[in-house]
């Protein structure tokens, strides 16, 4: 049966971990021309060659993996609030605290990751 004492004494601040990851990915959806009605938005006047048609479609791409990433960060917030946090949802065992603070929006301890 594993552990539920972690193996090291947590050192991180994983609130603030969580609000610099999330300042970084709205960064990078602002960069990418993300808007808050949520939607990329381009220059009616540039040309629509297939070249651009495809690099739209990769900026699509990368903005719905940033803004799923946004997502897994604003609920690790909300486990952060109700006591959850660090704790793997799929058995409930602590998450080693050296994986939180290289995924601190991780939702699963290393056992599961690979399965989820």
């Amino acid at each position: 049966m594993p552990s539920d004492i972690p193996t090291e004494t947590p050192t991180a601040d994983y609130r603030h971990l969580l609000e610099m990851e999330r300042g970084q990915l709205e960064a990078e959806l602002a960069e990418l021309g993300y808007g808050e009605a949520g939607g990329l938005h381009y220059d009616p006047n540039f040309a629509d060659s297939s070249q651009v048609t495809a690099e739209r479609g990769e900026a699509e791409t990368l903005a719905g993996q940033l803004k799923e990433s946004l997502d897994e960060v604003a609920l690790a917030l909300a486990r952060l609030e109700d006591g959850t946090y660090g704790r793997c949802e799929a058995c409930g065992v602590a998450i080693n605290p050296a994986r939180l603070e290289a995924m601190p929006a991780t939702r699963f301890c290393i056992d599961h990751a690979a399965r989820s």
